[in-house]
């Protein structure tokens, strides 16, 4: 298991195999931690199928609450079990949490109720769904609401202890699942801090930063370039908000270049978590990889991972590209 600290580094023994979908992952966990933990409640807007919600369902029905296709309402309520001492989830998919993002802000935030919002089928994962249902905004909107903990795992094993952090973490916070089966990053169930990154691989031209499923692909990426003589680093972000500052000021002096990478609109994400940090403590240069400005379109995920140059191979060639520029421009 990698070891519990801020810049550690991580050498993934299982990178290409397949696992759980995180959203079943986060199912199972939270049904586990509930077994010795009464306190965990339980709240749906009819699609507990697709959040995991439906492993919490059938052991422990007595704590699961079914509030139908009324996620304002769901918000509502859960704050209000909260206020009585309880440890409300309230999961739907992430689009469907926008709905109710003014009783976030004000039930859950501005009243600072231990709630947890856990969002399932964000960003492209949703696929054939289509744009309706592509939620490439959620970070954005939930990091700037105060006070709210902002989570992306990358894999099932780091979904199911971020699940077991979020249990024991007092405060607002909403975590992305997602719908699809995903590679494993690491080879056991690692140790999760809230507010804290991790070095996956060191390298000196570039450091992709990577949160969500991204960050598999970002270590995928960065194999490629090493075979074609860049040494890039790897950085996971699982914590969105409150980031990593002191990471990312460490890595801005042993690089030369910061790429970040998202299943999410460039705007308001990952990569403008990062930039607002080295803009104000780091003179290094920035990229950002994501969804430009569009809202999405129908197709299956690794399609439209290609589409929109998410995808491993469009990763590798554009930060082989930002790289050599770079290099130009400091000759």
């Amino acid at each position: 298991m990698p070891a519990e600290t801020k810049n550690s580094t991580l050498s993934p023994s299982l990178v290409g195999k397949q696992s759980d979908s995180l959203r079943e992952a986060f199912g199972k966990a939270l049904s586990d931690l509930a077994d010795s933990d009464e306190k965990i409640v339980v709240l749906d807007s009819d699609v507990a199928g697709g959040t995991g919600a439906h492993h919490f369902r059938t052991r422990h029905p007595d704590r699961f609450i079914q509030c139908g296709i009324a996620e304002q309402n769901m918000v509502g309520v859960a704050s209000g079990i909260a206020h009585r001492g309880l440890k409300p989830f309230a999961t739907t998919f992430a689009v469907f949490m926008l709905r109710a993002l003014e009783q976030i802000r004000l039930s859950v935030a501005y009243s600072n109720m231990n709630v947890k919002l856990v969002a399932s089928h964000p960003g492209l994962d949703v696929g054939p769904d289509g744009a309706s249902a592509q939620c490439l905004e959620d970070l954005a909107c939930m990091r700037a609401i105060p006070g709210m903990v902002v989570l992306s795992p990358c894999d099932a094993l780091e979904v199911a202890a971020a699940t077991k952090a979020l249990a024991s973490y007092e405060g607002p916070a909403y975590m992305r699942t997602g719908r699809s089966p995903c590679p494993n990053l690491y080879d056991s169930e690692p140790d999760f801090v809230i507010g804290k990154g991790r070095v996956i691989r060191k390298g000196r031209d570039v450091t992709l930063i990577g949160c969500g499923v991204m960050t598999y692909r970002a270590f995928a990426a960065a194999e490629m370039l090493a075979a074609n003589g860049i040494e890039a680093g790897v950085v996971h972000m699982p914590t969105i908000k409150p980031i990593d500052r002191a990471l990312l000021e460490e890595l801005a002096s042993e690089t030369s270049l910061v790429v970040t990478c998202e299943d999410h609109n460039v705007t308001g994400g990952l990569g403008s978590a990062v930039a607002e940090v080295l803009s104000e403590s780091a003179r290094v240069p920035q990229r950002r990889i994501g969804v430009n400005e569009v809202i999405g379109t129908s197709g299956e995920p690794d399609e439209l991972a290609k589409l929109y140059g998410l995808d491993t191979e469009s990763l590798y060639q554009s930060v082989y590209r930002m790289v050599r520029e770079s290099q130009n421009e400091a000759t």
